[in-house]
C-alpha cells in the first residue's frame, strides 16, 4: 500500500489497514467497470459517500457509527476491486469468505463491530440499491423502468444529480467524511498513515 503497510490478503490484520489507503484505492475503482458517461469515472469512493447520505435520508436518527458502516460498506474493494454481484456469486463461497475476512478487519480497525447487525445490513443494501438506481439512469444508459426492475424505486423525497468527481476529489471527500463520522461516533482518530511514514 502507498502508506507503506503490507496487507496479508489471506489473513488481513486490522493494524495494516489505513483509511488513506482505502480512500486512495476506492477513488480509483470505477463503478460499472467504467462504462459510464462523463469526463470522470464514477468511483466507489463517491458511491460510498452517496450511500451513507441516502442511509441518513431513509433513517434520519441513524447513529453515526452505523453511518460510518455505510461509508465503509465497499471498503474491501480498495484491494479486490468492484465486482458485479452475479460474478461474485459465480466465484462461490471462497470469495465471500475472503471478502468477509477483509471487511471484518476493516471494521475492527475503525472501531466498528466485526459483524454488522442485520437491520443495518438491510439499510445499507437499500441505500446501495437506491444509489445504483441513480447511477444507472444518469450514467449507465438505463431507462427509469429498467432501473426500477433491477434496483427498485429510490426512496421518496430523495433527489440526486450525479457529477462524477475526479479521483483526487473523491479521495479527499471520502477521508473527510470518514473523519467527521468517526468523531461523531466517539472514536479516537488515528494519525494519517501518510503523515507517519
Amino acid at each position: 500500500m502507498l502508506s507503506g503497510r503490507r496487507l496479508d490478503l489471506l489473513d488481513p490484520s486490522p493494524m495494516d489497514i489505513e483509511i488513506e489507503d482505502i480512500a486512495h484505492g476506492l477513488a480509483r475503482v470505477a463503478r460499472w467497470n467504467g462504462q459510464t458517461v462523463g469526463e470522470h469515472a464514477f468511483s466507489v469512493a463517491q458511491h460510498s459517500v452517496v450511500v451513507e447520505e441516502i442511509m441518513a435520508h431513509i433513517q434520519p436518527d441513524l447513529e453515526p457509527r452505523w453511518r460510518l458502516a455505510g461509508l465503509l460498506h465497499d471498503a474491501s474493494e480498495y484491494v479486490i476491486g468492484d465486482m458485479i454481484s452475479p460474478f461474485k456469486a459465480a466465484l462461490g463461497v471462497d470469495y465471500k469468505t475472503f471478502e468477509e475476512r477483509l471487511e471484518n478487519a476493516i471494521h475492527i480497525r475503525f472501531g466498528l463491530p466485526a459483524k454488522t447487525p442485520l437491520a443495518i445490513k438491510k439499510l445499507i443494501k437499500q441505500a446501495d440499491r437506491a444509489c445504483a438506481w441513480f447511477e444507472a439512469t444518469q450514467l449507465a444508459g438505463f431507462g427509469r423502468d429498467e432501473a426500477d426492475d433491477f434496483f427498485g424505486e429510490p426512496p421518496d423525497g430523495y433527489q440526486l444529480v450525479i457529477e462524477p468527481w475526479a479521483a483526487n476529489l473523491a479521495q479527499q471527500r471520502y477521508v473527510q467524511r470518514f473523519h467527521i463520522l468517526s468523531e461523531a461516533a466517539g472514536y479516537t482518530p488515528s494519525p494519517a498513515a501518510f503523515d507517519t511514514e
